[in-house]
């Protein structure tokens, strides 16, 4: 089937009407090829597309789905609207620039100039009077919805009525009782953007948030709060304090374990002298690596068996103490066992920073279906679990712990990893696997993703292999799960965040001092500052689109270092820049005072200004770049697009006459006439919609004034 047909919601144009549109530029109906699935109800450049497939099957005689997958959009506007790389045709006989050649000389279209053969690549520029009455009377009917594809979530992308695909996404997962910084926006804000665009393209979807509410730091939590906690500042501000004695408690557990840690690493100095590792097999043709030779001395022999007993008299001292560490293992082990005591310590914990994290979710416009948390996770599908891996010889014990040793299973770089403890307590990779089952029988999903930090990068690789081991049900479910990783945020002087040190930067600080350096600037001007209904609100939306931005900045798996001065700035590729963007479009809206109904019957062949004409094509562009990102799920690609189409609009507004440089020839309140002014404002709308579709989906709120 060549052309989905759309249904007759608002997110499409009925193909009655484009067909319409297209005869009064004088061309006959779209095209359509078997085996060649175009969405031209949602994608003006779809309809190019079928009219350059019929035009190069005709000349070339090549396979219209060779010919569909081989045409591509371009990065740079000046290198074609589309661009064809004749090679990827795959035809015999005739070289490609040879071909080339003749494609550009035969093809003939009403809507597009005579295409440029360019050695091996044919490049299409379409004619701009049918592309600006084509792309804007798209955007000016489908509005919020212009650019994205619902039909690609369908099971059957060419029949609308056809399954949407289960999705889940697991993201954020905070740990409870720990503040909220800069290091986890980076899931929650990915996160929010996969959701996002799924959604915009079909798929049906569930926001999940696998809370990390189990384990033994809640005990050091208890130990922490019991020494510096206060009913008083836990009332005030539950996050904050939790966090602030978690700090504490954990610098005086490093205090207290640091005889412990420097003998430890001492009697690996010693043994890794006394039994050096052997010399690596030399490659075929090359020498034996030379090892210095090396005498071990009894006195040395001495000096070990000495700092092993010594080690093993401090670590059982610190059992009998009992050391702040083994009370926090104590206190989770009654946690495990059910004791109400312990509990309820945790229980409340964990209800003050649900709170607390709903509260900057709704700063950040994210919202979840799902809270679950390890603590949520049946201990039934645990042992089920634990069971499978034993039955099938994947697990195995290892001195009163069980461990799985993925060398034995294919995976040597995998390496050991641990299933149960000792004592018998369970690890986050017994739970993962677990509530791995439990989600594919909950939700029956056909995908699910995890946005987890590339610090997590062989945990994840480790828990998908031993799901793949276990075979069916666990098999089937990893099979249709994906872990997308992402770099770590630094702070300023590019150090890695931690909690445990005290490093990490507040979020909520982080977002109070962006909104507040917004809020003096926005004062800076009293007459707009006065239009303005919440500016305190506005500000707070400035700041989160000034973090937000940054982030997305670079490409996922990037680090990147968390620079307030840079990211709150109106000058470059800002998240404030697009906003005054968007602002600034709906100022001239309002003076402007044009009724819709006069941008949709606007003559759109009135736009001949280059800059114009430039905007036009990129505003065009929107449903290839949309479809693009779906593609590698990077944000950067939305961002990147928004930054160059901006730019663009930006220049339309000092476009000059070519025959009155004192002219604006782009200005709407200075048009020569009525028809002019409505054909002006009916392009500049249309920026501002796909502006703030494209930033909606980066999940910032565009404001109107600022």
């Amino acid at each position: 089937m060549a052309v989905a047909n759309g249904n007759s919601s608002s997110s499409s144009l009925n193909m009655d009407e484009i067909t319409s549109q297209l005869q009064k530029l004088g061309v006959s109906q779209i095209p359509t090829f078997s085996g060649v699935l175009l969405y031209p109800q949602h994608n003006p450049v779809d309809v190019y597309r079928a009219y350059i497939i019929e035009q190069i099957h005709k000349i070339t005689e090549a396979d219209p789905a060779v010919i569909n997958n081989a045409v591509a959009w371009t990065q740079d506007l000046k290198h074609g609207d589309l661009v064809l790389p004749v090679p990827a045709l795959r035809l015999k006989g005739k070289k490609p620039d040879e071909l080339a050649k003749e494609i550009a000389e035969k093809f003939e279209c009403l809507l597009i100039e005579k295409p440029a053969a360019d050695k091996t690549f044919v490049r299409f520029f379409f004619k701009p009077a049918p592309l600006a009455s084509l792309t804007l009377k798209y955007i000016l009917q489908q509005n919020t919805q212009y650019g994205f594809n619902p039909n690609l979530g369908l099971e059957d992308p060419s029949k609308p009525d056809s399954r949407r695909k289960k999705l889940i996404v697991e993201y954020s997962s905070p740990n409870i009782a720990k503040e909220f910084h800069t290091g986890h926006l980076r899931s929650t804000i990915i996160g929010g953007f996969m959701i996002k665009l799924y959604k915009a393209a079909g798929w049906d979807t569930t926001s999940m948030n696998y809370l990390g509410d189990w384990g033994k730091q809640y005990g050091m939590l208890s130990q922490g709060f019991e020494k510096y906690g206060s009913d008083e500042e836990l009332k005030k501000d539950p996050i904050k304090h939790l966090n602030e004695v978690y700090v504490k408690i954990n610098q005086d557990n490093a205090k207290e374990q640091k005889p412990v840690k420097e003998l430890a690493e001492k009697k690996d100095e010693l043994e890794k002298f006394k039994n050096p590792p052997k010399p690596k097999k030399p490659a075929k043709g090359k020498e034996a690596e030379t090892v210095p030779e090396h005498k071990w001395t009894d006195e040395q022999e001495k000096e070990l068996q000495s700092v092993i007993a010594e080690l093993e008299k401090v670590q059982e001292e610190l059992v009998q103490k009992p050391s702040i560490d083994e009370k926090a293992r104590q206190f989770f082990k009654r946690m495990v066992d059910g004791d109400k005591e312990a509990l309820q310590y945790w229980q409340s914990f964990r209800d003050l920073s649900i709170d607390a994290y709903k509260k900057m979710y709704a700063r950040l416009n994210i919202a979840f279906d799902d809270y679950s948390g390890e603590s949520t996770v049946n201990v039934e599908d645990m042992d089920k679990a634990a069971e499978v891996l034993e039955k099938r010889g994947i697990s195995e014990d290892s001195k009163g712990a069980v461990i799985v040793d993925l060398a034995k299973h294919g995976a040597p770089k995998l390496g050991k990893t641990l299933v149960k403890k000792r004592d018998g307590t369970s690890l986050y990779l017994t739970r993962d696997i677990a509530a791995n089952y439990e989600r594919f029988e909950k939700y029956h999903f056909d995908k699910m993703i995890y946005v987890v930090a590339s610090q997590q990068d062989v945990h994840m690789a480790q828990f998908f292999k031993i799901l793949e081991l276990m075979g069916p049900p666990y098999s089937d479910a990893i099979a249709r799960c994906e872990h997308i990783s992402f770099g770590m945020v630094k702070d300023p002087k590019g150090q890695t965040m931690s909690t445990r040190k005290g490093t990490v930067v507040s979020l909520a600080d982080s977002l109070d001092s962006s909104r507040d350096f917004m809020h003096d600037v926005m004062k800076k001007n009293a007459e707009k500052y006065e239009q303005v209904q919440d500016p305190e609100a506005t500000a707070d939306t400035l700041a989160i689109s000034a973090i937000m931005v940054q982030d997305y900045s670079g490409k996922m798996v990037n680090n990147y270092s968390f620079d307030m001065e840079r990211m709150t700035s109106f000058e470059g590729d800002t998240g404030p820049y697009l906003q005054y963007s968007h602002a600034r479009v709906c100022s001239m809206e309002r003076k402007a005072a044009v009724p819709h109904d006069e941008l949709l019957k606007a003559d759109f062949s009135l736009i001949t200004a280059k800059e114009g004409i430039e905007l036009v094509r990129s505003l065009a562009q929107w449903p290839d770049v949309f479809l693009n990102t779906y593609k590698t799920r990077e944000p950067v690609t939305v961002l990147t697009y928004l930054f160059k189409m901006t730019h663009l609009l930006s220049s339309c507004y000092d476009a000059k006459d070519v025959n009155n440089k004192n002219a604006k020839t782009m200005s709407v309140m200075y048009a020569e006439s009525p028809e002019k002014k409505a054909a002006l404002m009916a392009l500049y709308d249309c920026s501002r919609q796909v502006l703030a579709n494209g930033m909606r989906l980066l999940g910032l709120t565009p404001v109107e004034r600022m």
